[in-house]
């Protein structure tokens, strides 16, 4: 989880790390984290689309190791860095990304090198791949934006910022 916790909007995002539009998607979400500062908690779940990107499980796996070793806040500098420093489609060489990764990440990397190898994450991997499927979930990006009533929005691929901001507004306004 990026942001505050409580906040009163929630931006559960499922996605591929390989894939162009979640790395356009991961910019536009950035910049509404900026815009909605407390008001949004960003819940990043995995869904690597393994049929289209043979590189999104080993990386999906690798965040969740990070995660697991260094908590949310190497997750996401893994993350932020990952999407802005590759090529998507499997253009990425990971093997000598995620290494310079994890170390920006502040993760040891002899323990990152054991729950690497172990795959000791990709469980929770498929767990998120099922939830995402089960949620309405066909490609990647999925989102769901949750308003602070609990009502939810479904936001289908990479939208601009201005229609997920008027998702935000709406949610905010119907709870109100």
């Amino acid at each position: 989880i990026k942001g505050n916790i409580n906040a009163p909007i929630k931006i559960v995002e499922y996605s591929d790390f390989e894939c162009p539009f979640c790395k356009r998607n991961h910019e536009t979400i950035s910049v509404i984290m900026e815009k909605y500062g407390d008001k949004i908690a960003w819940v990043y779940r995995q869904f690597p689309l393994e049929q289209l990107h043979k590189k999104a499980m080993p990386v999906a796996i690798a965040s969740e190791c990070v995660a697991e070793l260094g908590g949310d806040k190497a997750f996401w500098v893994f993350t932020d860095r990952y999407f802005e420093e590759t090529l998507t489609n499997d253009r990425t060489d990971i093997d000598t990304v995620i290494p310079k990764l994890v170390a920006e990440s502040g993760v040891s990397a002899a323990k990152f090198k054991e729950c690497f190898e172990s795959e000791r994450t990709k469980p929770s991997v498929e767990v998120d791949v099922a939830d995402a499927v089960e949620t309405g979930g066909r490609g990647t990006p999925w989102s769901i934006l949750i308003g602070p009533d609990g009502k939810t929005y479904p936001i289908n691929g990479a939208q601009p910022a201005s229609a997920i901001e008027q998702m935000i507004e709406a949610a905010l306004k119907s709870a109100a």
